[in-house]
């Protein structure tokens, strides 16, 4: 059986949605003037809809009947005033009811109401002609409380709505209640009744899921769940389900349980409690006590939510203020920080919230009895107002601020809490638009807002982007002294006089060099001085030719050499011929960040080095830098191919081909185009071919405890980087046919050949911190320095003339050389999930074969946790990723603009540490 579902609008603007074969509700008896509401169907149709208001304003009179609907021939006719009508609401017709003739004699209606249930199976319609037994006694009982004193005390709550919080002024709106019962009976009726009385808005359901649907679509403001033996639903489950939505944070729940007897011991309310309800109230049908808890519950437990709910408006406002807040209890445990204060501090709300703010705030310039000193004015419940430094996480020296201290007096006057408000002074120096990066990082991390300054129409797509990852670079946990060092002059130049910081930016020069103790020799030899010349050409001399040849080398290049754009790609037919098409179709994706080098590898019988060299060195004109012919390049690739291990899981000529191909994509971003000259480029493609030749498959530290021939050769000092560089040229040389540098002059040999030596001794990781450090200060920080001044002043884009022509200096370009091959050696967490995952495997495997063979002949085990028995390759991702591949490849994306790599990184990441914890499970 079914029926379309009913809504009635009673003289109160109460809305009732039955669906019970055994309706007893009352309805509005009143007839009073119309007014008129409007529901929108989901045909768009808008239907105007008459409803009376309350009696007691003025004189009762007849509505003029209007027929709207048809009923079916079993159904009830009645004399109505008011009137009846069906709509659609898209499949569902909905019939909206009569309302009957009010009769001053007597208190309830002249004719028997109809009511509908909901039905969705049989879609009918099913009435009762009688009101039951609860709703005549309801109706009875009414009476007592007189509709002259019900006017006044809506009049008087309409008046009484506004809440005071503070110094906030709330506005209460109209409640609105939610009941759920399983069946209609005299306790839904008389909250019902109260409802209508008191105005509220009240919608009714019978059933867990017609509840929690009408919740998620109306939030009530109150929630009546039947908690008296339900056999229906689970009150308690209901409960749980309805705060374990977003909207329930201020949404009051209740308990209707069965009156206990006085003689009968009151069971626990621990079980409601836990479930979600805020309260219970034990069963009661007489309307003026349902009255009187609604009551209570407005007055009391909602708005207490209201306020809450203020509170959230004013956090938010709290955390998008520009002067850090800090909010401690009367024993100094900080509760909250905002935004601005991490921003400050350098620490998330994570690192401080808990902890005692004294240790925290702690700083060598505060004096030593400051804080006892602010103590004693708060414990006086008087403010504190002055200069005050807060120690930054990442470095000793405090910041100044201005600061105000208030106390916040709890119950006896006693001291509750403590608000601290800092301010720093505005400036514009470098140093504070570096923290204003570290700010931004701070919002983006808590989903706040970012704001960067206005920049010129010059700005290249995704520099906010790049901010962000510069503010990451300032945040690593890694932190070289001379990086301290640096911070420090920088702190030293705010309000310093301009002689000052111009002598300041000087010493900065010279300390974001790479070699702080290789002489410079400014000053001319005097002349006849054959002893001086003598000691410095067969000592120093190496060092101070490599330094001269390279400045003027470079200076040139930069000067007169113009950067392949690496867009044309030209392969000799007759090299070309040789490649089969399968390989061809593979090299043609070569250009994307996404190509699979295992793919080319399996094609070309595990020889990918040569074909996807001569694509690559094609591609950026090599042959004609080098003035060779495309044979002499090939012969050269199939040599040095042949010198890599095949038997290697990961050190093959596979990975180098890898290397090989992201240096090329490095090298066609836009910044290196504009800095890197031909030269570079070519250096850097040789390097990523070489970098790893003749690799054993074992470490350094391997190789020096077994007292290999070659860790004796090089003293232990970068073993295999040396050999790498060195065997690449000895077989370059070993005959004319392979030698790609025969054709060189010495002056254009030597820089190239210094080059890639340099590149391919970055590729060593114990010297990875020293050269993201020097990047990032010499080479990020200028140019965000650079940025900020171009910017400020209006004279062009992050990319003008200035910032090119910064980091084309010899040291910056070295600085970026070396950065681009380390990111192309470790790139393989930033490659598509599939890639990076065949390439853990391999180098798990490689490290798994050394500890065996350091465990069988009873070596030194480097690496414990490669045991192929117990290791987690997750694991070990996760933390290669944390504590080498972040920082780097955050400085490398904020200089070159790599998002999809970094998307990459990010999926990789969520990847494996998902693994790990399912492993850990």
């Amino acid at each position: 059986m079914g029926c379309t579902p009913s809504i009635h609008v009673n003289q109160t603007g109460v809305v009732y949605c039955r669906d019970s074969d055994e309706s007893n509700s009352p309805r509005g008896s009143y007839s009073a003037t119309i007014h008129t509401h409007i529901i929108k169907t989901d045909s768009s149709e808008v239907t105007s809809i008459s409803r009376p208001i309350s009696p007691g304003k003025q004189k009762r009179k007849d509505c003029r009947e209007k027929e709207v609907s048809t009923t079916s021939n079993n159904a009830v006719e009645t004399q109505t005033t008011s009137v009846q009508m069906k709509i659609k609401l898209g499949s569902v017709a909905i019939t909206l009811p009569d309302y009957p003739h009010y009769s001053p004699e007597r208190s309830s209606p002249t004719k028997p109401f109809v009511s509908s249930r909901i039905n969705t199976k049989h879609n009918k319609i099913h009435r009762n002609k009688k009101p039951s037994r609860s709703s005549k006694r309801i109706l009875v009982e009414d009476i007592s409380l007189s509709e002259e004193i019900l006017i006044d005390l809506q009049d008087e709550m309409n008046t009484d709505n506004e809440v005071t919080f503070g110094p906030m002024k709330l506005k209460q709106k109209n409640l609105s209640i939610l009941l759920v019962f399983a069946k209609e009976d005299a306790q839904s009726d008389g909250f019902w009744w109260a409802a209508d009385k008191m105005g509220y808005k009240c919608f009714i359901a019978h059933n867990a899921e017609g509840a929690l649907e009408c919740y998620l679509d109306k939030h009530h403001d109150v929630v009546i769940i039947d908690h008296r033996n339900n056999k229906s639903f689970d009150p308690e489950a209901l409960c749980r389900s309805m705060r374990a939505t977003k909207s329930s944070d201020h949404t009051v729940i209740v308990a209707v349980t069965k009156r206990i007897a006085p003689e009968k011991d009151e069971p626990s309310v621990l079980s409601l409690l836990k479930a979600g309800f805020n309260k219970r109230i034990p069963e009661n049908h007489n309307v003026n006590s349902c009255i009187n808890e609604l009551l209570c519950l407005e007055y009391g437990e909602v708005r207490s939510q209201l306020k809450l709910r203020a509170c959230s408006a004013v956090f938010s406002a709290l955390d998008n203020i520009s002067e850090a807040v800090q909010i401690c209890n009367e024993d100094n445990q900080i509760q909250y920080v905002n935004p601005a204060y991490e921003r400050l501090t350098g620490y998330s709300a994570d690192e401080v919230i808990g902890k005692d703010a004294t240790e925290m705030a702690k700083a060598d310039r505060n004096k030593t009895d400051l804080h006892d000193t602010i103590n004693n004015q708060l414990k006086k419940g008087k403010f504190w107002e002055g200069t005050y430094h807060t120690r930054r996480k990442s470095s000793d020296v405090g910041i100044s601020t201005h600061c105000v201290f208030s106390p916040i007096l709890g119950p006896g006057g006693k001291l509750s809490h403590i608000v601290s408000v800092q301010k720093t002074t505005p400036d514009t120096s470098y140093s504070d638009r570096i923290k204003e990066a570290e700010y931004n990082l701070a919002n983006v991390k808590l989903g706040l807002p970012v704001s960067f300054r206005r920049r010129s129409s010059g700005v290249a797509h995704g520099y906010p982007r790049r901010r962000e990852s510069l503010a990451k670079i300032h945040s690593m946990t890694v932190e070289a002294p001379i990086t301290k060092v640096i911070n420090i002059i920088n702190a030293a130049q705010e309000n310093s006089p301009i002689t000052v910081v111009q002598a300041l930016d000087k010493v900065l020069e010279i300390l974001r060099t790479s070699q702080l103790y290789s002489p410079h020799f400014v000053q001319p030899m005097k002349e006849g001085d054959t002893m001086t010349s003598d000691l410095v050409g067969g000592l120093v001399s190496q060092n101070v030719k490599r330094q001269l040849i390279t400045s003027s080398q470079e200076s040139s290049s930069v000067s007169h050499s113009k950067p392949v754009s690496g867009h044309h790609i030209h392969i000799p037919n007759n090299l070309l011929s040789q490649m089969q098409p399968e390989v061809l179709e593979i090299l043609e994706l070569e250009p994307s960040w996404d190509f699979n080098i295992i793919n080319l590898e399996k094609a070309t019988a595990k020889r990918p080095l040569v074909h996807l060299g001569l694509k690559a060195m094609a591609r950026f004109g090599v042959c004609d830098f080098l003035r060779v012919d495309e044979m002499t390049v090939m012969n050269w690739l199939n040599l040095i191919e042949a010198n890599y291990h095949s038997t290697n899981s990961y050190h093959n000529s596979t990975h180098a081909a890898d290397v090989l191909h992201a240096t090329a994509f490095f090298l066609t971003r836009e910044r290196n185009q504009a800095v890197l000259d031909q030269m570079d480029q070519v250096a850097c493609l040789i390097a990523a071919i070489i970098h790893d030749v003749d690799h054993p498959g074992y470490t350094n530290a391997f190789l020096i405890n077994e007292k290999n021939p070659l860790a004796l050769m090089y003293n232990d000092q970068a073993v295999l980087e040396n050999h790498h560089a060195a065997l690449g040229f000895q077989l370059s040389w070993k005959d004319n046919s392979v030698n790609i540098f025969k054709n060189l002059t010495r002056d254009e040999y030597t820089p190239l050949r210094e080059t890639i030596i340099d590149m391919v001794l970055a590729t060593e990781m114990k010297q990875h911190f020293e050269h993201l450090n020097k990047f990032v200060s010499c080479v990020n920080k200028s140019t965000l320095k650079l940025e900020e001044t171009s910017s400020m002043s209006g004279t062009g884009s992050p990319d003008s003339m200035a910032i090119i022509n910064q980091l084309s200096t010899p040291e910056n370009r070295s600085l970026i050389k070396r950065m681009l091959i380390k990111c192309a050696d470790v790139s393989n967490p930033c490659r598509t999930t599939e890639m990076c995952i065949e390439w853990a495997k391999r180098i798990a495997e490689e490290y798994f074969i050394q500890t065996d063979e350091e465990k069988r002949r009873n070596l030194p085990v480097v690496m414990p946790a490669f045991d192929r028995k117990t290791c987690s390759i997750p694991k070990s991702q996760t933390s290669f990723i944390d504590f080498f591949i972040n920082d780097m490849f955050d400085a490398w994306d904020y200089f070159c603009d790599i998002p999809d790599l970094m998307a990459h990184l990010q999926e990789n990441y969520r990847y494996w540490k998902e693994k790990s914890e399912d492993e850990a499970s």
